[in-house]
């Protein structure tokens, strides 16, 4: 099961305090200042990590504390630093402060990094305060606290192409016909409860990554069915391929309903270049759909079952998204 949003509390380390000291040596009646400096408080780090696809252990566990830094001692030792804790996330996650709403960072490449808390810097030691005129100094700070912060997560899937329509569309025998993705496939609408990511390989050496969506009904925009929970996941999609039943009664208005929702929701969904594949053609009804022309777009007539049009489908969306990069 996906799990794209969490929400945790973070502590970053605090300073450790500086230390007020002086030297105590045979011989030296009237010994200098000494005290090291705090060491300063862990962080609390996110990394993106291209293994996992899941914030599913964000949901077992949602408080983080990272360890404060140790005091400084006599003899001008300065404390240990806080250890630093690393909270490894699926590529395409956003962290964003849960107060102000500000995005902390999008971790959309592998191995990106931010600093969500910083730990607290530790405090100076007596023997900083030292000068001409203050031979003696009895000051000492006490170290500063660590940034404490509530962030939501949320995972954004990053695919080069997002598989949508309609419940029961065909999405999810689509994927698993041109990939290597085997995602549950039933006979009854909302078989895919989460996105599902897939390779599909086009030639010697290229490939493009598809993503296969739960299906979209009308009001999805609004939360209704699985809604806009995974709508938000075809954002970072490069090109649509809109899949329609070529069976339904009325097809057009199928196309509609999808187009209708992508345009509703927003963030440039409905702006994307995307084709339109008829799907079923081995079940469909008996009318030409090859070469028709919806709301301007290419579209193919294809049967995962027999690889009609299949190959032909697979050229146009690189095509397209070979435009989209050049």
């Amino acid at each position: 099961m996906l799990i794209d949003a969490a929400t945790v509390e973070l502590k970053a380390g605090d300073g450790g305090d500086g230390c007020k000291s002086f030297r105590r040596e045979k011989f030296v009646p009237r010994g200098g200042p000494n005290g090291g400096d705090g060491g300063k408080g862990g962080d609390i780090v996110f990394v993106a990590d291209g293994g996992r696809s899941t914030l599913l252990d964000f949901r077992y566990r949602r408080n983080y504390k990272a360890e404060r830094g140790r005091h400084g001692g006599s003899s001008r030792k300065t404390g240990h630093d806080g250890e630093d804790i690393t909270l490894r996330v699926p590529v395409g996650t956003i962290i964003r402060n849960k107060e102000t709403g500000e995005i902390i960072a999008d971790l959309d490449e592998a191995g990106k990094r931010v600093v969500a808390a910083a730990g607290g810097r530790g405090g100076r030691g007596n023997a900083r305060f030292a000068s001409s005129t203050v031979q003696a100094p009895t000051r000492c700070e006490p170290g500063r606290p660590g940034e404490e912060v509530i962030v939501d997560l949320e995972l954004k899937l990053i695919a080069d192409v997002g598989l949508v329509g309609l419940p029961n569309a065909g999405k999810s025998t689509m994927l698993s016909t041109i990939s290597a993705a085997r995602p549950k496939i039933g006979d009854y609408p909302f078989t895919t409860l989460s996105p599902v990511l897939g390779l599909v390989q086009y030639g010697v050496d290229r490939g493009f990554v598809v993503a296969d969506l739960p299906g979209i009904i009308e009001g999805a925009h609004e939360g209704k069915g699985l809604g806009d929970r995974f709508l938000k996941h075809i954002e970072r999609t490069r090109v649509i391929v809109v899949l329609v039943d070529s069976s339904d009664e009325d097809p057009e208005a199928s196309y509609s309903i999808i187009l209708g929702e992508l345009e509703q929701y927003g963030e440039g969904l409905a702006e994307k270049p995307r084709i339109v594949v008829f799907t079923k053609a081995d079940v469909g009804a008996d009318v030409d759909l090859a070469g028709a022309r919806f709301g301007g777009e290419r579209t193919f007539v294809v049967s995962s079952v027999s690889g009609q049009g299949i190959e032909e489908m697979k050229h146009a969306i690189r095509e397209l998204l070979d435009s989209v990069e050049s």
